[in-house]
């Protein structure tokens, strides 16, 4: 499986993007798919999670009610729409999928190239 996110860009706090990561290989819905962030300087965090079917999500606590985490697997894509975005949520962005869970701890065994977000003050 292979993985690639797009969808980061400049916006001014209190603004929304919305993050795309497609997969290419089989079987994508039988794949939990995470998001992660690194800002610079800090470790790589858990932001969302989804399960293979998209009916069970999880959240970091920063990002609830505010990031909503879903998945298109006739398009084989889990999308991150971020709302409310504040200059604290400025990262990189990467996506993961693996077979054996969904959240923060889970063994993703695939990762994709990350996409920048950068919220202005």
């Amino acid at each position: 499986v292979q993985l690639q996110a797009s969808g980061g860009g400049l916006v001014q706090a209190g603004g929304s993007l919305r993050l795309s990561c497609v997969a290419s290989g089989p079987h994508f819905s039988t794949y939990g798919t995470g998001w992660f962030r690194q800002a610079p300087g800090k470790e790589r965090e858990f932001v969302a999670g989804i399960s293979g079917s998209g009916r069970s999500t999880n959240y970091e606590d920063s990002v609830k009610g505010r990031f909503t985490i879903s998945r298109d697997n006739a398009k084989n894509t889990v999308y991150l729409q971020m709302n409310s975005l504040k200059p604290e949520d400025t990262a990189v962005y990467y996506c993961a999928a693996g077979r054996l869970g969904f959240g923060r701890s889970a063994p993703y065994e695939y990762w994709g190239r990350g996409t920048l977000v950068t919220v202005s003050s």
